[in-house]
Order: C-alpha cells, then sequence, then structure tokens
C-alpha cells in the first residue's frame, strides 16, 4: 500500500463521466490534486451516504475527485445519475485499482469475492501521496475536514 510520500501507482480503469471511456490515473495527474476515494459497493448506505458527502460537504475546487469501486461502469454511471454527482466515478471491475493501492476488502458473504476497501489518497500534482485514510471498517466513513484540510497543503 502506497504511503505518505510514495509516488503514487498509475492503474487503468472506466472513467463514468456522463459517459464511459478508458482512464489511466497518470492522464490526470499535473494540475490540482487528485483525491482518489475508494468506495465498496454503489448504491449501498453506507457507499452512498459518502458520495453525497462528497457531492454536499467536500470543497472540490482545488482537486480533481474520482471515485473509485469495482462495479461495472454501466452501474456506476446509473448510480452517478440517480444521486446526481458532479464527480466522475471509476470503474475498477478489472481489480487494478484495487490491487495497486492494496485496498482488497473480501465480500465473499455476499457472493461477491473482492471488492474495494473504503479509502481515501490524495495525490499532488506532482504525482505523490500526500494523505491516505484507511476505514476500520465498512461503515466508516472518512474525516472530510481532514480531507479539506489534506487537499489544501497538497495544492499549496
Amino acid at each position: 500500500m502506497p504511503a505518505v510520500g510514495d509516488d503514487a501507482p498509475d492503474f487503468t480503469g472506466s472513467l463514468v463521466n456522463g459517459d464511459i471511456a478508458p482512464f489511466e490515473l497518470s492522464d490526470h495527474l499535473g494540475e490540482e490534486p487528485i483525491v482518489l476515494a475508494f468506495f465498496p459497493a454503489a448504491f449501498s448506505n453506507t457507499c452512498t451516504d459518502e458520495m453525497e458527502a462528497l457531492r454536499d460537504e467536500f470543497d472540490r475546487d482545488d482537486c480533481t475527485l474520482f471515485g473509485v469501486s469495482t462495479d461495472l461502469p454501466h452501474a456506476l454511471g446509473a448510480y452517478r445519475a440517480q444521486y446526481d454527482l458532479p464527480f466522475a466515478l471509476v470503474g475498477d471491475s478489472d481489480h487494478h485499482a484495487i490491487e495497486a493501492y492494496d485496498v482488497i476488502e473480501d465480500f465473499e458473504h455476499y457472493g461477491v469475492e473482492t471488492v474495494a476497501q473504503r479509502a481515501v489518497f490524495v495525490i499532488d500534482a506532482d504525482g505523490t501521496v500526500t494523505y491516505r485514510w484507511l476505514a476500520d471498517n465498512a461503515g466508516q466513513e472518512p474525516d472530510y475536514e481532514a480531507l479539506d484540510e489534506a487537499v489544501a497543503d497538497a495544492a499549496a
């Protein structure tokens, strides 16, 4: 798992931002900090609470925010539309991102082998991890004030 100060691992997936397109993290580095908010499952209660908090209570002006989930891109498109999320989601159905960031959660009791562990990483414009947070359990949400401060620090 990348630590603060490490280079952010690159990964590919599907960008869900109204349309569906290929995504590579390195294509988005360079202008402002990036926030990767890994979440286990679209349409689940805590994940929806988190995405709505990132929509309503988090200042996205100084960063690019991506919600990252192992859900299929079309499901993420429906989820993004239903909850009016103004930021892009990244479909990681091939598990490239959760493996690169080592945020793999066992979900076998739901009939799914693995999903993303709830986690947040802030990456500065140079591609360095400047903040990381990992949930102790799937029902825990990030500290949004700490995340705001981490983005401000990464943008400075």
